[in-house]
């Protein structure tokens, strides 16, 4: 019933944001599995602090509220070639009658150097803890090439793959864990107004000890609408797939989440 609600939740927002607009990391996928892409070089430091609510299901199934900071910035790196800079970190946080149910903390610090008008190398370093799926930490440090295929203003396609090393521990007594994995990523983008974007992103990321049975996917779909200048609305859906996920927690976990943020 929770997960239908939520379902039923973010179509109807997503409807109604391309009724009234002209124009998405809870799990910044991006930032786990790359960086974030970037046309032109410029000092200008943004930043947004965004509030809402997110419905998970699967390990833990709960409707709580969350936050999120974010921060980048543009600038002239080798060669003359733009260098991004960006930080996000996030919060998600539910309570039953005093008691925690759910908690979660995230933070994503990514480089992206481009080499050429599309290609790119790009380093990232990602943490996340949350006690109720499992994980006490869990580190990813990464790094990788990325190109991208197409960008007509309105639709834009691009993938990176890199390889990464990883370091989980366990809330429980399951035994540490370290391996270097390959990630993939895939993003598409369409510019349906001047105030909203459609976007969708695939990361996927494959135990190199063991890629048949050790491997994680994630799929996100998501729009962002501005409604001012400084106020926008973002709403997303996630799933996320772990092939071998710590012991006695599910494999398919999701998220629907709904933010307001304010841009500074």
């Amino acid at each position: 019933m929770r997960r239908k609600l939520g379902l039923s939740l973010f179509a109807s927002l997503l409807l109604s944001s391309f009724a009234l607009a002209d124009e998405i990391a809870i799990t910044d996928v991006e930032g786990t599995y790359s960086n974030k892409s970037l046309n032109s070089a410029t000092n200008e430091v943004k930043q947004s602090i965004n509030i809402g609510f997110a419905n998970t299901t699967g390990s833990s199934e709960t409707l709580n509220l969350n936050a999120k900071y974010d921060i980048s910035f543009i600038t002239d790196g080798y060669g003359s070639k733009p260098l991004k800079f960006m930080f996000d970190t996030t919060a998600f946080m539910s309570e039953n009658a005093g008691v925690k149910n759910y908690e979660e903390y995230t933070a994503n610090l990514d480089l992206e150097q481009y080499i050429s008008d599309t290609w790119l190398i790009y380093t990232s370093v990602n943490w996340l803890r949350n006690e109720f799926t499992n994980y006490d930490n869990k580190l990813s440090m990464g790094a990788g090439l990325g190109n991208e295929l197409f960008n007509d203003g309105t639709h834009s396609f691009k993938f990176k793959l890199g390889l990464g090393y990883n370091i989980e521990e366990f809330s429980n007594a399951q035994a540490k864990n370290e391996f270097g994995s390959i990630n993939e990523y895939i993003e598409y983008n369409n510019k349906v107004s001047d105030t909203s974007k459609l976007y969708i992103k695939l990361g996927a990321s494959q135990n190199m000890d063991d890629v048949s049975n050790d491997y994680e996917f994630v799929t996100v779909l998501g729009l962002n609408v501005s409604v001012s200048d400084k106020l926008s609305l973002s709403i997303e859906e996630e799933i996320r797939y772990d092939g071998l996920p710590p012991v006695g927690f599910d494999k398919t976990d999701t998220k629907t989440v709904v933010r307001l943020g304010y841009n500074f």
